[in-house]
């Protein structure tokens, strides 16, 4: 007769089911503990996500810049108070693009905006993404203060610079007025030739219009500043100068090339007077050239710019006189007044810009004149 082993050895059967509840037990009780563990752990977590959250939200409260936290949709889910204080109402759970639109207009500078109604808060803004959801986070910096101190600054450099250049403004004035008196002396001549009336009374003029001129230059350089703002392409400011130009350049027999490749970029400005610091450019080194004369205006697009780049095929320069081309009333023409470049180089950096020269003698003459560009919205803005 055959005896199956648990029915031989019922006593090992026995001890083997006790070992594996102990074990399973044991196991237990660890789950059990890690279980605590890691529950006080995540208690703690939250405890300390808690008091992260809070010394954030203080942060932010105490923070003198404006931050906003945009959803995908461009909704404002979280504004800190100086967010509120700058944009001068409550702004979280709104759309931030119709925000932007109602309160904000740009300035004459790129991520430079005016609080509006009443344009007395200048803001510079910057907007960075903030994670792969989509969402955005924005920077509101009070700059009013620090633009005002700037304007004050460049003011007071231009009237330090006028105090400088007052004995040569007598000067300048001193000579084409008292060639106009003198010829306006000779009008009076009972015995005048009546056929010498008329280019005296010419000659005149000239010289009035010259005085006209320099005084107009004096008023546009004490000044300084881009009067009017308007939207305009740069196809459209290098047409209004080459309207001034090209027949100027005809007159003169000199070769007048225009290469635009910025034409369709937009800019934000002063349109008179960047054309006129172009045609002024433009106008010198059409006077730079003589025979097999050559003038080229190009233009091209940078990220941040617009670079107008004016090149003759002139004399060129010596260095000490590049170094003084921007000084008032320094001018290498007889019949200019010394202010031109001066007021365009003026013109350029309340345009975001400047000036740079480059010029060797015998190898002519290059002006890059740049501006800041506008600046492209950011997508869903």
């Amino acid at each position: 007769m055959n005896i199956s082993q648990n029915e031989a050895d019922p006593v090992g059967s026995t001890e083997l089911r006790s070992a594996e509840a102990a074990r399973l037990a044991e196991a237990f009780r660890l789950f059990t503990q890690v279980s605590g563990e890691l529950s006080g752990a995540y208690a703690q977590l939250q405890v300390q996500v808690a008091q992260l959250t809070e010394r954030m939200r203080l942060l932010q409260d105490a923070l003198p810049a404006g931050v906003m936290v945009l959803d995908v949709a461009g909704c404002i889910v979280q504004a800190n108070p100086a967010a509120a204080l700058l944009l001068e109402g409550d702004i979280e759970g709104l759309n931030w693009p119709e925000v932007e639109k109602a309160r904000l207009l740009e300035s004459d500078l790129p991520g430079e905006f005016w609080v509006v109604p009443g344009r007395e808060r200048r803001l510079a803004m910057t907007v960075s993404a903030l994670d792969s959801a989509g969402g955005r986070i924005v920077l509101l910096h009070d700059i009013t203060e620090a633009h005002r101190l700037k304007s004050q600054a460049e003011r007071h450099e231009r009237l330090a610079a006028m105090g400088e250049m007052a004995a040569q403004l007598a000067h300048q004035l001193r000579t084409p007025l008292a060639a106009a008196l003198l010829y306006a002396g000779n009008l009076e001549n009972p015995d005048l030739p009546e056929p010498s009336r008329i280019p005296i009374a010419q000659k005149t003029v000239a010289r009035l219009r010259a005085l006209e001129r320099l005084i107009r230059d004096m008023l546009l350089f004490a000044r300084g500043e881009a009067l009017g703002r308007e939207t305009m392409t740069v196809g459209e400011l290098v047409q209004d100068a080459v309207h001034i130009i090209e027949p100027l350049a005809r007159q003169w027999q000199v070769e007048f090339l225009v290469d635009d490749g910025a034409g369709g970029t937009e800019l934000i400005g002063n349109r008179k007077e960047l054309a006129g610091a172009l045609s002024n450019l433009l106008e010198n080194a059409l006077h730079a050239v003589t025979g097999n004369g050559r003038v080229e205006l190009e233009t091209r697009a940078h990220a941040d710019r617009v670079d107008f780049t004016i090149r003759d095929n002139g004399q060129g320069m010596e260095p000490e006189v590049v170094v003084r081309l921007f000084e008032p009333f320094f001018t290498t023409r007889a019949e200019g007044t010394g202010l031109g470049l001066a007021i365009a180089r003026g013109v350029a950096r309340v345009h975001g810009g400047g000036i740079e020269v480059r010029s060797r003698p015998g190898q002519g003459t290059e002006f890059i004149f740049s501006v800041a560009r506008r600046q492209a919205p950011e997508p869903g803005a």
